[in-house]
């Protein structure tokens, strides 16, 4: 079949190798490398919904699949449900599987958004009492455990017992008669205990010999004495083996009960692994989900304009102009394959030490139908045919495609190739037979397919002219209206009636390499022609390699056609394997002939040969290269420009957003603060009121309360506060870098300041002579002049005889450090409350005034008072500070306050 040759043309098997190589399971692997290819869209979708869904998980943090104890049991399987027997191997591979699928859904069932993928492990029937069963049985080795039945451990004890009994006589023997044997060792000879005796000592130890040495020195005798005991031991191994089959026996008949379940549990288990080898291998190829591009309403293709102009001059084609024209549906959207790699290709760069990969752009439109590639020899060509097979092949499949997002392209199917030679001397095919035959079988699929499709769009009209023309096949009359024996080539347009098959087109992607050659170039060129005009009808993507000029020429009569070119650096004489579109390719078959090493005399006689018509449209090609080199690059310059815009925007939004949380922040924080202070000094001014009214209104209280308001407000009101500090100046020496800010420039310190606060700066290619005051650090820190010094020193001076003045003009306090404890300057709250005690307190504070000092007595207790009393004081605006007295004093049970 066609299809299967395309798949070894395009390396697919190979692929799939690679694919393999991501699976988990030996299951997996059978599937990967026997990967089949979807014939519906629903199945595509299906298997692309399970890749996707796996991706996601790949990516999460503990949410890979695990395949951890799955094995392959199909064969295991079959041979229970023919009654056969399984193995301890068998058996427990089988256990293992089922725990390992039950853990596979355990971990599908605790993730979101995973429909595909629960509805596959939903049909997992894992049967925990099987397994357990099974593990009951069946030990770690895979052995019939004793705890299988009674009669088997009855069994297993008796030949223990037995075993002892034959290795006590025989280390008697082997005591005994240490000279004749061998060597001090029991072993075994089928299936009985014997002892190895030396030859020629054999008499010594009279018993059956079962076994020599190689060199006849060694005979293995079992003494007649265990005679009686090694034919107990057979029958007691005959029995366990009879108990142990019919363990195993009943094992392989409840696996065989439920052989559906597990056959479909090996399926959906197989599945799951496929989907996470695809998923990982997607992974690695940095690779991303197609999106499959639908087919739109029918409609008519417009009239080449050449076409319209005959048309005008023959009226009686005019009134059946739309009968004409052909009746086709054109995708949706065009379809986009940027940055495409080669899948294979970028396998080899990594793991075969291969060249770097050149991703390619096909971005091809709604309407095209077929896409011609010229170009030169070793350019990609061929390259760029198999790099977009396999990927319709990958999407197909259900795989994620090797480009850049989004990775748009149709539903193709069918992917019929022919690329490379068929040439064959058994077969008698020349190059140009060979790509003919597999042309014929690539034709014949879309008859096929085309007739197939037809066939559900029977009930559409057909006019009559349709019905006279298709007693010829389509092919005939194309080829019938080729003037292959013409001077010159004239490219026609078909005249193919609109048939049933025509209305529904097949979905299929055709490649083609080197169309038409192997030939004589004008036949060659008109059946080339005559192949793309009929693929442009019967197929949905035709792509041809080729390097036929009169291929080119088709985009400009038919709207169908579109050219591509791979690009040649005439500098480096070398192909740069980047694809150009809209602008067809030279061959440069001379210049790479040189580069390969031909003779130059040949290649410049050859030169010769070349029409001159022939070297302008190369000449011209050549220039529509070069420009379109130009505008590529400075496309990519503006994108680069773009993106180095956008992320300057980001950065200074997210820098003005920051400031302004910032400055938000700061003024929550200067609020609260304002508001803290105007509660406070509330607080600290309803004391003083309460104070004034609970005393007596005599004049020193009344200056007692002015002064404690100074003191408020010195303390919060922002205009009393001393002003924050100056930054600390600085002095620039040699080599300093500072700023004018009346230049806006940064400049560099070439020599210090002079006794005139002058100095030389530096910024570029200028120097110049700056004063002191006029500049500033990086920093922002200003430098201290003489001015500025003398001006600070004649303001702390003035500051300092204010201060003198305010000194001398003040009353002097008593000092005290030496007051004296009198009645007057003590209070004694023992046994009060807290809230008492602090009214008396304030009450005691007042008259204290004039003494400087206060003894309150509270004693020792539980020292609630205590820190009542402390609390109060630490809040009183007229304590300076506040301490415990000493021993004689007291001690903890007074306390001795000083006031301002």
């Amino acid at each position: 079949m066609i299809q299967a040759e395309t798949l070894e043309l395009l390396e697919w098997p190979r692929l799939c190798q690679h694919l393999a190589t991501f699976a988990a399971t030996k299951l997996g692997v059978a599937a990967a490398l026997d990967l089949a290819i979807p014939a519906t869209q629903a199945q595509t979708a299906e298997l692309l919904a399970q890749t996707q869904e796996t991706y996601q998980l790949e990516s999460r943090a503990g949410g890979a699949l695990s395949f951890e104890g799955i094995q392959d049991i199909g064969t295991s399987l079959q041979r229970a449900e023919l009654q056969g027997l399984l193995s301890g191997e068998e058996l427990l591979a089988i256990a293992t599987t089922l725990a390992g699928a039950r853990q596979l859904r355990r971990i599908i069932d605790s993730q979101p958004d995973v429909p595909t993928l629960k509805e596959l492990a939903a049909q997992l029937r894992t049967y925990p009492e099987l397994e357990q069963e099974i593990h009951r049985c069946i030990d770690d080795r895979a052995q019939v455990a004793d705890r299988a039945t009674p009669k088997l451990a009855g069994i297993r004890v008796q030949m223990r017992q037995l075993r002892d009994r034959i290795y006590q006589i025989l280390q008697g023997i082997l005591q005994r008669q240490s000279n004749a044997v061998q060597e001090q060792l029991i072993t075994q000879r089928s299936g009985r205990f014997v002892i190895p005796v030396k030859a020629p000592q054999k008499d010594a130890i009279p018993g059956i010999v079962h076994d020599s040495s190689a060199s006849g020195a060694t005979l293995y005798v079992e003494p007649h004495s265990t005679v009686n005991l090694n034919n107990q031991m057979r029958q007691l191994l005959r029995q366990e083996q009879a108990e142990e089959e019919a363990v195993r026996r009943v094992l392989t008949e409840q696996v065989a009960a439920v052989k559906p379940d597990l056959d479909r549990l090996v399926v959906v288990v197989t599945t799951l692994d496929l989907a996470a080898a695809k998923a990982r291998y997607s992974f690695w190829l940095q690779a991303n989900p197609p999106k499959f591009i639908e087919l739109g309403e029918p409609e008519l293709a417009p009239k080449n304009p050449e076409k319209e102009d005959e048309e005008k001059e023959e009226k009686e084609d005019e009134e059946n102009s739309e009968n004409s024209q052909l009746l086709i549906r054109n995708l949706r959207s065009q379809i986009t394959l940027r940055q495409l790699r080669h899948p294979l290709l970028v396998w080899q760069q990594q793991y075969e030490q291969g060249f770097p990969v050149v991703p390619v752009d096909l971005t091809i439109g709604p309407h095209i139908r077929v896409v011609a590639i010229t170009g030169p020899n070793t350019g990609g060509k061929t390259v760029t045919l198999k790099t977009l097979g396999l990927a319709a092949l990958m999407a197909k499949a259900g795989m994620f495609v090797a480009a850049r997002e989004p990775v748009e392209l149709p539903w193709f199917d069918n992917i019929l190739a022919d690329i490379g030679d068929e040439q064959s001397l058994q077969q008698s095919l020349s190059t140009f037979s060979g790509h003919i035959r597999r042309i014929s079988r690539i034709l014949e699929v879309l008859h096929n397919k085309s007739q197939a499709e037809g066939e559900e769009n029977s009930n559409l009209p057909i006019t009559n002219s349709q019905q006279q023309d298709q007693e010829l096949t389509d092919t005939q009359k194309t080829v019938s209206a080729l003037p292959i024996l013409k001077p010159k080539l004239q490219i026609p347009q078909p005249q193919i009636p609109i048939t049933n098959s025509q209305l529904a087109i097949p979905k299929s992607l055709v490649l083609l390499d080197e169309v038409g050659a192997g030939t004589d170039p004008s036949e060659g060129s008109a059946l080339a022609i005559a192949l793309l005009q009929y693929l442009a009808q019967h197929s949905l993507l035709t792509v041809a390699t080729t390097h036929f000029g009169e291929l080119k020429a088709l985009k400009y009569q038919d709207s169908r056609f579109e050219n591509a070119s791979v690009e040649f650096d005439d500098n480096s004489m070398q192909p740069t394997y980047r694809l150009l579109w809209g602008i067809p390719g030279r061959s440069n078959a001379l210049t790479i002939a040189k580069r390969l090493g031909l003779l130059a005399s040949i290649v410049e006689e050859a030169q010769t040969y070349v029409g001159g018509a022939s070297q302008d449209v190369n000449q011209v090609i050549a220039g529509l290269e070069a420009q379109r080199r130009k505008q590529e690059t400075k496309a990519r310059e503006a994108t680069q420009l773009l993106h180095q815009t956008e992320k300057l925007h980001r950065e200074v939004s997210q820098k003005a957003a920051a400031l302004q949380e910032r400055e938000r922040e700061l003024k929550i924080a200067q609020e609260v603060a304002v508001n803290e202070a105007i509660g406070s000094a509330k607080s600290e001014i309803a004391q003083i009121i309460r104070r004034l009214q609970s005393g007596n209104q005599t004049a020193q209280n009344a200056q007692q309360a002015t002064d404690t308001l100074n003191q408020i407000s010195q303390k919060h009101l922002p205009s009393r506060q001393q002003p924050a500090k100056p930054k600390p100046s600085f002095m620039p020496k040699v080599g300093d870098r500072i700023r004018i800010p009346s230049l806006g420039q940064t400049a560099e310190v070439l020599s210090g300041p002079d006794a005139n606060e002058e100095l030389s700066v530096r910024f570029g290619i200028m120097k110049m002579t700056v004063k002191l005051g006029e500049i500033e650090s990086l920093d922002g820190q200003k430098p201290e002049t003489k001015a500025q010094l003398a001006k600070v020193a004649a303001q702390a001076q003035a500051l300092a005889t204010a201060k003198a003045k305010q000194a001398a003009a003040e009353p002097a306090k008593p000092n005290p450090e030496i007051a004296i404890r009198t009645a007057n300057n003590s209070i004694d709250l023992r046994g009060a409350r807290v809230s008492d005690a602090e009214i008396e307190i304030d009450r005691a504070l007042s008259k204290a005034v004039e003494y400087g000092v206060l003894w309150i007595i509270h004693g020792k207790g539980t020292g609630q008072l205590r820190r009542g009393v402390h609390e109060f004081l630490a809040n009183h605006p007229q304590v300076s500070r506040f301490e415990l007295a000493s021993q004689k004093e007291g001690g903890g049970g007074v306390t001795v306050v000083y006031l301002h």
